[in-house]
């Protein structure tokens, strides 16, 4: 039998910068503006689908991006230096929208007639909901619970988790894409030929300008282009869609983004708070608590980094909890997680450094406060960047599966519950999103909306339905005789801080921050 070639390998080995290693201040700073670029997709659109819902203007919504970003820019800041210490984008989460929606439609604040009135009630009952819900993700990170329970994953309980944290996000793929087939292809191929085929071509000395800054050179081509056809009259007269989805000219960002405002707390107001609200928040705040712990599992490996050990775990989950009540302090409209798609743009750049996110932060904040810089590349159509979700979060998923590695594969024990896990966890939120509909009611529809928002949003995230079966079947099937077929033998000396000697040296607090909280 022929010599294996490739075993299994706890760090990536083709990667050129890991987390504490770090580019020359040139491409670091280019790195990070393609950080800040690829993170401000997904901050316009979520205000874009919530503030007109909300009874928002234009303006109301590019004050509520600028937001967005400056708070943005403060959570991943903190996470980096105080939280996991990984190089992870902390932003505007999707699992919010089903009980942000749960509270636009609330009878009361329907009743309010005039659409900015409504839009600041409505604002102030999201702020404080949010801050009631934070409290859920600071005491089960701070109390280290969320890092014992962490101590329950293994190799083939996180697989499928980190997976459909990637496949889970399909329908922000192609289907977006499809919006402007003319727009999203071609940014599609244009990104896998830089980066696959040409990337061993270096015009510029020794540095791989294809493979480091593709998002920087194929957004600007394919934004050109758009430009091009836009400016020539190729979406006149097309239906609506088309004309969002197309056009560069539709956004009305740049117009109504003031030149200067800095974002201040409780700006809208003083925060209201009910107590249906705040319990509907809190399963968007359970569910951006999965997703981000596969998040930073995926971060970990493709930043050249040992899984984060329990400790670190709960310390990130805490100060995300910070983040969402900066989020409801702030009004940013919706709360926060890791950026998936960030997180794959470390493996499509061989940077997993964590300087470059850093520096990320500070573009995020300082375009925030110039709001008409932000607001330009806020306005880059949506099929732009839903084709780079087609690369990053099958990345990611990717960096998922191959948590596999250290289990036997061999086993039907584990074949049944990956392929179990994997499968119910697309199934069974497709299953509840279909149920969603405009008015906005889901699956479960009882006489207690707040109910309802929680139940659909925890059976909406596949994330959140993998973690449930995964983790549950495995640590009830065969448990003890399966131990080294679970890979539990590679998994546990990263269980605690001082398990693996290469943990002090990627996870310890700056500024010498350990002598006051020892890492357990």
């Amino acid at each position: 039998m022929a010599e294996i070639s490739h075993p299994p390998m706890e760090q990536l080995q083709d990667l050129e910068y890991c987390i504490d290693s770090n580019p020359p201040w040139p491409e670091t700073v280019l790195l990070a503006f393609q950080n800040y670029i690829l993170m401000v997709g997904s901050s316009a659109f979520i205000p874009a689908l919530l503030v007109p819902a909300m009874g928002g203007s234009d303006g109301d919504r590019a004050r509520v991006i600028q937001t967005l970003l400056f708070v943005a820019g403060i959570k991943t800041l903190l996470q980096a230096l105080f939280g996991t210490r990984l190089p992870a984008v902390v932003g505007g989460s999707f699992a919010y929208v089903v009980p942000i929606a749960y509270i636009i439609n609330d009878s009361s604040l329907q009743k309010i007639s005039n659409d900015h009135e409504r839009f600041i009630h409505t604002m102030r009952a999201i702020q404080g909901a949010l801050i009631v819900a934070s409290s859920i993700q600071i005491i089960l990170g701070y109390s280290q619970v969320w890092g014992l329970f962490s101590r329950f994953f293994s190799p083939l309980g996180m697989a499928p988790v980190v997976g459909l944290v990637g496949l889970g996000m399909f329908q922000r793929g192609f289907p977006q894409l499809g919006n402007c087939i003319e727009i999203g292809l071609p940014m599609l191929l244009l990104v896998i030929g830089l980066t696959q085929y040409l990337k061993h071509v270096r015009p510029f000395k020794d540095v791989p300008i294809f493979e480091r800054f593709p998002i920087l050179i194929c957004v600007a081509i394919v934004w050109i282009y758009a430009v091009i056809l836009t400016a020539s009259g190729a979406y006149r007269g097309k239906p609506s869609l088309t004309q969002h989805s197309c056009r560069t000219d539709k956004a009305n960002l740049i117009s109504t983004a003031p030149w200067v405002k800095f974002p201040y707390p409780l700006q809208w107001g003083p925060p209201t708070f009910s107590v249906g609200h705040s319990f509907a928040m809190m399963s968007a705040v359970l569910v951006s608590m999965i997703e981000s712990t596969g998040a930073y599992m995926a971060a970990s490996r493709l930043a050249i980094a040992t899984p984060p050990p329990a400790y670190v775990l709960s310390r990130g989950i805490g100060w995300q909890g910070i983040g969402v009540l900066l989020d409801g302090l702030f009004g940013t409209g919706t709360g926060s997680t890791v950026l998936v798609e960030n997180v794959g743009l470390l493996g499509l750049t061989r940077v997993g450094s964590r300087r470059v996110v850093q520096v990320s932060a500070g573009f995020m904040i300082l375009f925030s406060i110039f709001g008409k810089f932000g607001a330009v590349f806020a306005s880059i159509p949506v099929p732009i960047y839903a084709a780079l979700h087609c690369i990053l979060f099958g990345l990611v998923a990717a960096v998922g599966l191959s948590f596999l590695q250290f289990t036997n594969m061999n086993s039907m024990r584990n074949l049944m519950i990956t392929g179990l896990s994997l499968f119910l966890g697309i199934s069974i939120p497709q299953f509840f999103v279909q149920y969603w509909d405009a008015r906005h009611y889901g699956l479960v529809h009882t006489n207690a909306g707040w109910f309802n928002a929680f139940l659909n949003i925890i059976f909406m995230s596949p994330a959140t339905v993998g973690l449930i079966i995964a983790v549950f079947m495995d640590n009830t099937m065969e448990v003890e005789r399966s131990k080294k077929d679970r890979g539990m033998p590679w998994w546990v000396k990263f269980r605690t801080f001082r398990g693996d000697n290469r943990n002090e040296e990627f996870y310890t607090l700056p500024f010498n921050l350990n002598r006051f909280f020892p890492p357990t």
